[in-house]
């Protein structure tokens, strides 16, 4: 009898235990989706900055609600983040994009492939194209009459694949969403491998940047995360070259992942590189009947009208502009720097000799965020790109810079505007800021254990 109630006890006192973090997580989800439901209101009627605040609100109780998944029963937490995780996303569906219209391309070069034509001959409003247009997508297209399509082959085909399905809006945020789903599966694969707990996956889930840019505005950088993270692990689990090959595809998306290939390749490798090129060539085959135009407009104006040839848009060129004054030719000399910087980094990280995969991956993460500081993207669906990084290594610069970019979010021109510059100083200086803390204390942590060994 005593032996019993000493049991039941147990199970009561464990029950307890583990009562308070599901409460607790419970009650951060219902903040996070009130938050989310008057998010597109408080956008409607104050503009961008609410958008901002309350969206950086959310990404903080994101960081809180990591925290307290690792501590509730696998089972009940993944009920409590999947639920949550899929209603808010069927909720900001709902609502036409707020904060760009780049999905409308999406559907237009679609829609021009489906008619046999080459999406990187003619900018939308050239008259050859005219029987294409419609009043639900044509007039919504961005550079409309200054632009041929700046997305990658692989994107292409993505857009024409799903067309084929619907020439929607919504049909194409449905399938990034798809894609959505196997970024989720391979974030739960992968921290399994590292033997960490499936639920930090709440880290991505209940996040607002993908929530915002990838079901809401229906950003292709949905498809590069899903492939980047499918190539890693195919990569990581032992098969290199396969997974090279689709990190290569990812990149023929956005050009954001190309980074990620340090993690995976050996030094005099010579099989991988010469795989990667042959990828690439083969999926430009297709549209190279415009020879050089099938770069589309990243090579024809995009630098330029972003200010990133010039230099403006450059976060680490900006500020030293401030400090040294503007010269001639110091583009040039940021861009080699850059490079070099990259070059360096990814050597190091090919030449690591920590193969484990929570070792490979956080040097990739580093790696990215490298990237992000040193080409200072305008916008903040560009850093989707580390979002998988906060469930799978979880540091402060990945938090920092992934809550961060959404000040980027700034839209509406009678809306109280902070200038860029502004926004990425706080941004960027937040992530120096991050990774000298985390310096910092894993230098102090490693004192402290020489202190204490005999």
């Amino acid at each position: 009898m005593a032996g019993a109630a000493r049991r039941q006890f147990g199970r009561l006192a464990r029950a307890a235990n583990h009562a308070a973090p599901l409460h607790l997580l419970a009650g951060i989800g219902v903040v996070i989706a009130g938050m989310t439901l008057v998010t597109p209101f408080a956008f409607e009627a104050y503009g961008d900055n609410a958008f901002i605040a309350l969206t950086i609100a959310a990404g903080l109780l994101t960081i809180v609600s990591t925290r307290l998944a690792e501590r509730v029963p696998i089972d009940r937490a993944l009920w409590l983040i999947f639920g949550l995780g899929i209603a808010l996303r069927i909720y900001v569906l709902l609502f036409d994009p707020l904060l760009s219209s780049d999905i409308y391309r999406y559907v237009w070069d679609g829609r021009v492939q489906g008619a046999g034509i080459n999406p990187y001959r003619y900018v939308p409003a050239d008259e050859a194209l005219a029987f294409l247009r419609d009043g639900a997508i044509f007039p919504h297209i961005n550079r409309v009459d200054t632009a041929v399509t700046i997305y990658p082959p692989v994107a292409q085909l993505f857009f024409l694949t799903v067309t084929r399905i619907g020439e929607s809006v919504t049909v194409m945020r449905l399938a990034l969403l798809g894609c959505e789903t196997v970024t989720v599966s391979l974030i739960m694969l992968l921290l399994q491998h590292m033997k960490r707990p499936v639920t930090r996956v709440v880290a991505y889930f209940w996040h607002p940047l993908p929530l915002w840019e990838i079901a809401n505005s229906g950003h292709v950088d949905a498809l590069m995360v899903a492939l980047m993270l499918l190539g890693l692990f195919v990569a990581l689990t032992g098969h290199a070259l396969r997974g090279a090959v689709v990190i290569a595809l990812s990149m023929l998306v956005k050009p954001f992942a190309a980074p990620v290939f340090a993690g995976i390749w050996r030094p005099w490798d010579l099989k991988m590189p010469l795989v990667v090129i042959a990828a690439v060539v083969l999926c430009y085959l297709p549209y190279s009947s415009v020879g050089w135009g099938a770069f589309g407009f990243l090579t024809q104006g995009y630098l330029r009208e972003e200010g990133i040839s010039a230099g403006y848009e450059i976060w680490p060129l900006s500020l030293s502009r401030l400090v040294f004054g503007e010269h001639q030719g110091d583009v040039v000399a940021y861009a080699v720097l850059a490079a070099l910087i990259l070059v360096f980094k990814g050597l190091s990280v090919a030449r690591s000799c920590d193969h484990s995969i929570a070792s490979r991956l956080a040097d990739i993460n580093m790696l990215l965020l490298l990237t992000l500081l040193l080409l200072s993207p305008n916008y903040p669906w560009y850093f989707l790109v580390i979002t998988p990084f906060v469930a799978l290594c979880g540091s402060l610069p990945t938090w920092v810079v992934s809550i961060g970019a959404l000040l980027l979010s700034e839209q509406l021109d009678w809306d109280f505007y902070i200038p860029r510059m502004v926004t990425k100083s706080i941004l960027f200086g937040g992530l120096l800021l991050a990774w000298a803390l985390t310096t910092w204390r894993t230098r102090m942590q490693r004192t402290a254990e020489t202190g204490l060994s005999p």
